[in-house]
């Protein structure tokens, strides 16, 4: 008695379950638009343009980038790029070479300038430099790469 009591409600139920989803369908189709992140996107994550690498910039956020590029098999160079242009370049470049025993070069780009390239995997090793000899903060130092 109590099964066909149920069947008999059934289609009650469902007429008034599919009265309802079709309501909530009509709501869901209008789309939102959500804020997304992209991780590899260099735009300004502060927001307001006034960084905490301020002082040693000017006005604007300015971050360092630390990137590796590979070669052939295990080899791989490093770029540093976006570093500030009061420093003395040639001094820098020795003290990475001495430090971390590798060679490097200075090379000249249109685009962002004076760049740092280092053999081998030397980000950690840089950020850890420009940290410690305060040339840099630990936010303005942007890691690239695996």
């Amino acid at each position: 008695q109590f099964l066909s009591a149920q069947q008999d409600s059934l289609p009650q139920i469902l007429s008034s379950s599919f009265k309802s989803s079709t309501k909530a369908k009509i709501c869901m189709t209008e789309t939102q638009q959500f804020n997304t992140f992209n991780p590899f996107d260099d735009s300004d994550d502060l927001g307001t343009g006034t960084g905490n690498n301020s002082e040693l910039t000017g006005k604007t956020a300015h971050y360092i980038h630390l990137r590796i590029q590979q070669r052939n098999g295990k080899k791989s160079l490093t770029t540093c790029s976006g570093l500030p242009t009061e420093l003395d370049f040639k001094k820098l470049l020795k003290a990475f070479k001495t430090t971390f025993n590798c060679n490097g070069c200075l090379i000249q780009d249109e685009e962002v300038g004076q760049v740092i390239q280092l053999s081998g995997d030397n980000r950690k090793n840089i950020a850890e430099f420009l940290i410690k000899e305060g040339i840099a903060k630990k936010n303005s130092i942007k890691i690239h790469g695996f």
